[in-house]
């Protein structure tokens, strides 16, 4: 008996938080968005028609009332849409994505760059230096150079295009 008034109590707080998301998401009709890095913050609160992000689990696209989430974010581009279809594009190199349920989505990285900052040679010599130290008998070198590998290969994609 006393199981069942425990997982009662539990589906319906389940419920009721289910219902909270619901109606807060439903109340706001613009998406806004913050990209912050440790030592400055590159958008904040600005209004975005959709949000496009490298997530761990696959590419996604945020809109105004998306589903709360906090999602892993990979090496990749960030790209903000505007109203009128403008872009602002970053390329990041990892990060942390919140999605609240007031349209309000909160990007954190370490690293975030527009990518006219990069030199498609400068990448082509970092990455051939990078994947020579992936194969280093030293564990920590081999390691760092990895990231390294994973980061400046999806850099070059995207500078590629």
């Amino acid at each position: 008996m006393f199981r069942q008034s425990i997982r009662s109590i539990a589906r319906g707080a389940n419920l009721m938080a289910k219902r909270t998301y619901a109606e807060a998401a439903a109340t706001s009709d613009v998406l806004k968005v913050s990209l912050a890095l440790p030592h400055e913050t590159l958008i904040d609160n600005k209004e975005a028609a959709q949000v496009n992000l490298p997530g761990a689990s696959g590419e996604m696209g945020v809109l105004a009332n998306h589903v709360p989430i906090v999602e892993e974010l990979k090496p990749g581009v960030v790209e903000v849409l505007d109203s009128a279809g403008k872009s602002e594009k970053y390329f990041i190199s990892g990060g942390v994505a919140s999605i609240q349920p007031n349209s309000k989505l909160s990007i954190s990285t370490i690293e975030a760059f527009t990518l006219d900052s990069f030199s498609a040679e400068e990448i082509n010599r970092l990455l051939a230096e990078s994947q020579k130290n992936v194969s280093s008998a030293d564990e920590a070198v081999a390691a760092e150079a990895a990231i390294e590998v994973e980061v400046l290969e999806a850099l070059q994609a995207v500078v590629k295009k």
